[in-house]
């Protein structure tokens, strides 16, 4: 019986554990990525880790979503983090290089390799044949530190690709129409690996797109082969030596199977505010529209502008609309004002932005209050876009244009024009912006501005736990909503005192004063499913454990977050009768006993309701290095006690 890719890669790299699903493994990891809306806490880690120097074969610091340099704090955190990559030994991309992802897979991104990224798009390396998962940031920092990477193994989803898309639809209707079946919660504890006829017709950023957004299905990772469109890729860099072939054998198994007609596609658009809330365009067309944006992470690729600057060519769009161009890399800016189609977007209307992920994040670009914007970005989730009320729509670049060309959302296929046929320049020569890790001899002190404060020290966790429900949340809550983003709030990320201010503001905009009335004392969240999805920020669980909060108990967790309140010493608890859920209000103290002999033995714990008098059975999944990090009181304690023992 034949192996598949994700299997391999896997097996290659495994340190820790056995293969079998849902038992903790432990991987070797060669490569990190790290940005810098969570990096400057991983330095800080780093530095509190009392590491000397980064163990990977490879490790990258990009500065792509604070790019704003409204006062002192941005521009502050970018020299701290310079100074990080050559105290540590790191790779450093400055600001107005692009956006982490489709930059790393231009410069550093390698068949077979494993790479760790505190950003949860860092599986869109899997476009390449590596093994790239997203993790938070002090996960990542042990990956430095010459860790293995601990998960459970994740079970094998094969989807096969078949026929060639139709004139119109592109790699963003594929990853769409994998919502649209799946929703949010519909990967979670899966890789899914694409293989099969249809991807000859994908080219390597094409599979970016798809890898990138598999990160919105809760998936662990995605994975492509390695084959002769990477390499062609690869070539294009002037890497071909970094290429092999990498591939599932022929005869290879998976936990589960699907198929993907490409030819059977049509233009698909995800509804505010899921990224799952998928239907085809045509049944929303006529919608006026205020914005259309083309760039990001999900849509970096040199054709996902060029298609746009091609569809706008001798036109004017919209005059309702702001069509704003988010370039991904230094490199499709350069390739765009080669080819002349930077010359068609500026002619047509399009406000062009410096590369990075900009209004991705609610940095800049925001649209107005329940006006419909529609962008090639990964994510929708209500006010990410920095406007609370926000509707925006997520599509392919071809919708976003056919749409801001007539003012409202439309079916390209609907446009009178024939569909652009692109060529993409060849650069005589590769631009390469990013500074390289200096030698052990001149390594830098570490410079830090005055928002840059230490990370606080938290206690081992209480063997009880009583406090009151503060918060009561819904099924899919995100960390924009726990922690969110923006140009307001993400300066202050490196510190927590400051950050956490923010907390569930787009929720409950009293939480944080009734929370430090409980700081010391402790309190308790309450959510539904999938509690934590979305972006991998550990500020979502280190934010609230600084407010207080030791316990939340949910229906179910997205992975990351999961994780990221174990590592930080919040107890992640199960409930075992979803339908107690419905039994607690917000205000109800809940009290937790016997908790080291509970989690240590292995049993249900009681979460006895004094309100209301009542009881309800809650359970945990965490391995037995878990419970060990958790009951020390988080990761950093817990290395940090196990680094002495090592030393003696």
């Amino acid at each position: 019986m034949g192996k598949n890719l994700s299997y391999k890669l896997i097996e290659n790299h495994l340190i820790e554990g056995t293969l079998k699903p849902g038992e903790e493994i432990g991987i070797k990891i060669d490569q990190t990525l790290t940005q810098d809306a969570t990096g400057t806490m991983v330095m800080l880690e780093l530095e509190a880790l009392g590491l000397d120097k980064v163990k990977t074969e490879l490790s990258a610091q990009y500065v792509d979503h604070n790019l704003l340099q409204t006062d002192f704090k941005n521009a502050d955190d970018h020299l701290f983090l310079r100074s990080a990559c050559q105290r540590f030994g790191i790779w450093y991309s400055r600001a107005g290089n692009g956006v982490s992802h489709p930059v790393h897979m231009e410069r550093f991104g390698k068949p077979g390799k494993t790479l760790l990224g505190s950003d949860s798009h860092t599986p869109a390396a899997g476009s390449l044949g590596m093994l790239a998962i997203g993790a938070g940031g002090l996960e990542v920092a042990l990956a430095m530190a010459g860790q293995p990477f601990h998960l459970r193994m994740p079970k094998i989803w094969g989807v096969k690709l078949t026929g060639k898309l139709p004139n119109w639809v592109s790699a963003k209707d594929i990853i769409l129409e994998m919502l649209r079946r799946h929703t949010v919660k519909g990967g979670v504890g899966w890789i899914i690996e694409y293989y099969g006829p249809g991807l000859e017709h994908l080219s390597a950023m094409d599979r970016h797109v798809i890898a990138n957004m598999g990160a919105e299905l809760g998936a662990t990772t995605t994975v492509f082969p390695s084959d002769q469109e990477v390499r062609r890729f690869l070539k294009s860099q002037g890497r071909e030596k970094d290429w092999k072939e990498m591939k599932a054998d022929k005869d290879a198994t998976y936990d589960e199977y699907e198929e993907i007609d490409l030819s059977k596609l049509e233009p698909l658009i995800a509804l505010p505010s899921a990224p799952d809330n998928v239907v085809p365009v045509k049944k929303v067309a006529g919608k006026p529209i205020f914005q259309a944006m083309i760039g990001s992470s999900a849509n970096p690729g040199y054709r996902d502008f060029a298609i746009s600057a091609a569809m706008v060519a001798g036109k004017q769009v919209n005059n309702q609309v702001s069509f704003d161009i988010n370039p991904t890399s230094r490199q499709i800016l350069e390739k765009l004002t080669l080819s002349g189609y930077l010359e068609n977007l500026i002619q047509a209307g399009g406000r062009i932005h410096q590369a990075g992920c900009n209004g991705c994040i609610g940095m800049g670009q925001a649209p107005a209050t329940g006006r419909n914007s529609l962008r090639t970005v990964p994510r929708n989730f209500p006010g990410r876009s920095g406007t609370k009320e926000d509707s925006v729509f997520l599509c392919s670049p071809e919708t976003a244009t056919a749409s801001a060309l007539k003012g409202e959302i439309t079916d390209p296929r609907t446009l009178k024009i024939p569909y652009p046929k692109l060529k993409e320049p060849t650069l005589k020569k590769i631009t390469v912006d990013l500074i390289a890790p200096v030698s052990a001899k001149k390594r830098a002190e570490l410079e830090k501005g005055p928002n840059i404060k230490p990370i606080p020290t938290f206690e081992k966790l209480a063997d009880g736990i009583s406090g009151p429900v503060l918060l009561k949340v819904g099924n899919d809550i995100s960390t924009d909503e726990i922690m969110p983003a923006g140009e307001k709030v993400l300066p202050f990320r490196s510190n927590i005192p400051a950050i956490s201010k923010f907390a569930f503001s787009q929720i409950d905009s009293t939480y944080y004063d009734r929370a430090m009335q409980h700081q010391k004392k402790g309190h308790v969240v309450v959510g539904g499913l999938n509690y934590g999805q979305g972006s991998s920020r550990e500020h979502a669980a280190l934010a609230p454990r600084y407010l207080g909060v030791r316990a939340v108990l949910a229906k179910s967790y997205a992975r990351i977050h999961w994780q990221n309140l174990v590592n930080f010493g919040i107890l992640p608890l199960i409930f075992v009768d979803r339908n107690d859920y419905n039994k607690i209000k917000q205000g109800d103290v809940l009290e937790i006993k016997n908790i080291a002999a509970t989690i240590k033995k292995g049993g249900e714990f009681e979460v006895y309701n004094k309100t209301r008098k009542e009881t309800y059975k809650a359970s945990y999944t965490l391995s037995k290095r878990q419970i060990d990090v958790l009951l020390e009181g988080g990761m950093i304690n817990y290395y940090r006690k196990h680094k002495h023992k090592k030393s003696k």
